[in-house]
C-alpha cells in the first residue's frame, strides 16, 4: 500500500490519510467528541476543536506526533418552518434502529442461512433483525417497532460502532424516538 502525506508536510510520518480522514468523517457524523488510535508505532488522537482552541490536534508527547489541522464546524443554519421534502428524503417518517454495541455486523444466524430481514420485510416488535458479534458473543438486535424495513445501512460482516445506524423502519404505529 503507497503511502502518501497530507498536504506534503515533512513533520506529518508517512501514511495512507484516507484512513484518518475516514476517522475524522465518523467523528463528526456520530458527534464523537474525542478519538485515539494506535497502530504499532502510528498514534493518533483526534479531539474536537472547542470555541477558543487552533483546531489543531496533536497525540500525547509520548508518542509520535501527528498534527491534523481540522476546519470548526460551520454555524447550523436557521431551521426554515417547515422544509418540504426531497425526492432523496422519504415522505413518510422512518425509526432508525442503532447499534447499541461496537462489534462485527451479520445478517443471518450463520453463514448460508437466510437473513433474519430484508427490505420490504414487515416486521414486528422484538422481532430478530440482526447480531453484532463483540468479543466473540453474539448479540440479538431487535426491532424496537413494528413497521416495513426500508433500508438496510450495513454488508454482512462489516465492523460497526455504538450509534451507528443499522436499520431504517417505517413504522405501522406511533415509533419511539431513535
Amino acid at each position: 500500500m503507497a503511502a502518501k502525506k497530507k498536504n506534503g508536510d515533512p513533520a506529518l510520518p508517512e501514511r495512507d490519510w484516507t484512513e484518518v480522514e475516514r476517522v475524522l468523517k465518523l467523528m463528526e457524523r456520530h458527534g464523537l467528541e474525542e478519538f485515539e488510535f494506535s497502530d504499532g508505532a502510528f498514534h493518533v488522537r483526534l479531539k474536537k476543536a472547542s470555541a477558543g482552541s487552533s483546531g489543531v490536534f496533536a497525540a500525547p508527547a509520548a508518542a509520535p506526533v501527528a498534527e491534523i489541522p481540522r476546519p470548526a464546524p460551520a454555524a447550523a443554519p436557521a431551521p426554515a418552518a417547515e422544509p418540504a421534502p426531497s425526492a432523496t428524503e422519504p415522505a413518510e417518517p422512518v425509526h432508525i434502529v442503532k447499534s447499541p454495541i461496537v462489534g462485527t455486523y451479520y445478517g443471518a444466524p450463520s453463514p448460508g442461512a437466510p437473513p433474519f430481514a430484508r427490505v420490504g420485510d414487515q416486521i414486528s416488535s422484538g422481532q430478530v433483525l440482526c447480531i453484532i458479534e463483540a468479543m466473540k458473543l453474539m448479540n440479538e438486535i431487535e426491532s424496537d417497532v413494528a413497521g416495513q424495513i426500508t433500508r438496510i445501512f450495513l454488508e454482512n460482516g462489516q465492523p460497526v460502532e455504538y450509534g451507528e445506524p443499522l436499520f431504517a423502519i417505517r413504522p405501522s404505529g406511533p415509533a419511539r424516538p431513535a
